[in-house]
Parts: C-alpha cells; structure tokens; sequence
C-alpha cells in the first residue's frame, strides 16, 4: 500500500433541533400553558488515536464527514433527542490543521487520546422557557444553533526511533531491508523508494525500536526539488538520525563527502531543530572498496568532512559491521526513552504553605506585588 501522510477533510457537526412552541390542551384545563419543549442539540464530531492504524489512506476516499443534526423539540413538554455523534479513527502522530490558515489545532501522540474537533449547535428554545407572569401564553420560539463546520488539513508523522537519511542510492533500503522485517524495493538505479518505509528492529525478547527508511535527497530538496522535501517532516520525531554514505558511487567523479555535505545542509535550511539532533555517520557498501584501502578512505573521509561524532563502517548488502550497530542503536534509544520518563523531583520544601525556614522574601514565595 502506497504510504499516505497527508489528507482534507471537511466536517461538520450537527446543528441543534428547533424549539417548539405548543400548549396544553387537557379536557377540563381550558389555559394550560405553554409545553413545548427545547430542540436537541447536534452530534459532536470526535477524532480518537488509533495504534492499529498507519496510514491516512481512508480519508482520501471519504472526504466529508457530518454528524446529525439533533431533533426539533415537540410539545407536552418533550425535547428533542441529541444527534448522534461520529468518531473518526487516525493513526497515532496525526496532525489537524486548518486547511486555509495552516493553524495547528489538535495533535493526537497517545494511543486512545480523543479530542473534540468540532461541536454541535445547542437546541434551541421552546415557547415553555418564555412563559414568565406578564407572559402567560407565549409564542416565541428560537431555531437551533449551527454546529461547527470546518476544512481540515491532517498529517501524519511517521513516529519511528531511528530515520535513515542520505542521498539516493545510498543503500538505505538495503539497510533497512537487513536489520528489520521491512522489505522495501530495492533497485540499482536512483530513486527506487518513493514513499517512507518503516521496519521494525528485534534486537532480542521485547526489545525492538522503530526504524524508518526515507526517500532520498538531493541538494536543494528543502526548496522542493527531489522527492526527499516531502518527507523530511517524518524525520522531526525521530530520536536518532543515521547519515547513510555511499563509500562506493559507480561514478567515480562523484565525492561522497561533497554529498555528504549537500545532506547537512539542506538539514539546516529545512529545520535547524532537525540539524541539530543526534546524528550518526552510517559508511555503506565498504565491501565494494578493496580491504588494503577500507582504513585509508574512512580516514580521509572522516577528515575531509570534519566529523566528530561516532562513526560506524558497514556493507549493508553482506550484513558486516551491522550487528554492532543495531546494538548500540537499542543502548542510545533506551536512554532516551529512560530520559523521558524520568520523573522530575519537587523540591518539597516549595510544597504547600511556606516552612518556618524559609526566608518569606524569598522571590519564590512573592506575589504580585513581588
């Protein structure tokens, strides 16, 4: 299935029931009073974080989405029953944003989150609210309220742990097609992956991350060109980014450290957040480059690139030098993911009403007037 991240949708949820205007008619009781009851009010329109969900693919085939409308009120004092509400299903990582504006409304990131995204109109009112004793028999009624309708931009972030990022050709998918049960296509030629693909990585009993595979890129790819820009916001989540290089272009004109470079740069004009997380330099297809000259062209290519993080020296294809990396990929995203769930210690002694020891000028306990 062709990897959808991005979709429109126009919603609208349900206005609310007209009020009624009715009065009592019993035998025997010839000035019964008004009865008419109030308008149901119009079905909500939710969206709920599904895990099981991967893709937007849906909502490229059903693009409208209305709840009902609630019903009119009716007399001997009965409202109207409220408008059945409708869900919508997004995978975990959905964006909501407002399809003219480009404001961010709502982010759904926890399984099962569920946010209202657009409310129904309120009943409206029956001719029984108006009574008052001036007003003994009245015939006012108000029609119900609108419910919210909106166009709806939503985007999908691919939540992976690692992103595999590099020029086309690269080996990438052969990477990723190597260490997780991803099965990407792979071809000789420059652009072969057209769409994310994610693998996950079993590094033993419960323990896997996330990796993701994206489409290459070429210098000027943040200004549009290329197919790597689309997918570049895919790689914002991500814990760990690996700078997959080709040690051995078929083009021997071609420098992989003038790629390489190309690469960071367009990192740093696409998000300068996004340059500036973890990045490891992944050396491909090392069993293309003769064993007498694999030390000597790492060196000169660590040097010539000014790099001064970690380094790993791989062939994809033959699976060398891949165990270890996987391995210490799992060790820095278990940090990480202990990091973020580390809770952050109080400090008890600011808990409640100030101790005796401690100084009452002390900024932390002023006030306004501080």
């Amino acid at each position: 299935m062709k990897f959808v991240d991005e979709a429109y949708i126009d919603i609208a949820a349900g206005d609310g029931g007209n009020g009624c205007v009715s009065f009592r008619h019993e035998k025997y009781k010839e000035f019964g009073g008004p009865n008419g009851g109030d308008g149901g009010r119009g079905g909500h329109v939710f969206a709920v974080a599904d895990s099981n969900l991967n893709t937007l693919v849906d909502f490229r085939y059903a693009r409208r989405h209305e709840a009902k409308r609630g019903e009119h009120g009716m007399g001997s004092d009965m409202f109207g029953a409220a408008g059945a509400d409708i869900t919508l299903r997004v995978p975990v990582g959905t964006i909501f944003s407002d399809a003219e504006t480009g404001e961010v409304l709502y982010e759904l990131l926890t399984p099962g989150e569920v946010v209202t995204i657009a409310k129904g109109g309120d009943g409206g009112f029956g001719n029984m609210r108006f009574k008052s004793a001036i007003n003994r028999a009245p015939r006012q009624k108000t029609p119900g309220w609108p419910g919210e309708r909106k166009s709806l931009k939503l985007e999908l972030k691919v939540l992976a742990d690692v992103g595999l990022l590099g020029m086309p050709n690269a080996g990438k998918s052969t990477l990723i097609a190597a260490v997780s049960n991803a099965r990407p296509k792979i071809a000789d030629y420059p652009f072969t992956t057209l769409h994310p693909n994610l693998g996950v990585v079993r590094v033993g009993p419960e323990q896997s991350f996330v990796i993701a595979d994206i489409p290459g890129l070429i210098e000027g790819a943040s200004e549009g060109a290329g197919l790597g820009h689309l997918f570049l916001r895919h790689l914002q989540r991500t814990r760990l980014l690996l700078h997959v290089v080709d040690m051995a272009p078929f083009d021997e004109t071609v420098d992989p450290v003038a790629q390489a470079k190309a690469i960071v740069g367009e990192l740093k004009k696409y998000d300068a957040a996004l340059h500036d997380k973890p990045r490891w330099l992944v050396l491909n297809k090392l069993d293309m480059v003769p064993a007498e000259e694999r030390a000597a062209r790492v060196k000169d290519f660590v040097k010539r690139f000014k790099w001064k993080g970690p380094v790993f020296e791989i062939s994809a294809l033959t699976r060398e030098g891949c165990e270890p990396l996987i391995k210490t990929i799992f060790q820095h995203v278990q940090a990480e993911q202990r990091a973020e769930n580390t809770p952050v210690e109080v400090d008890q002694r600011f808990v409640g009403d100030a101790p005796a020891d401690i100084d009452p000028r002390d900024p932390r306990f002023a006030g306004d007037d501080a």
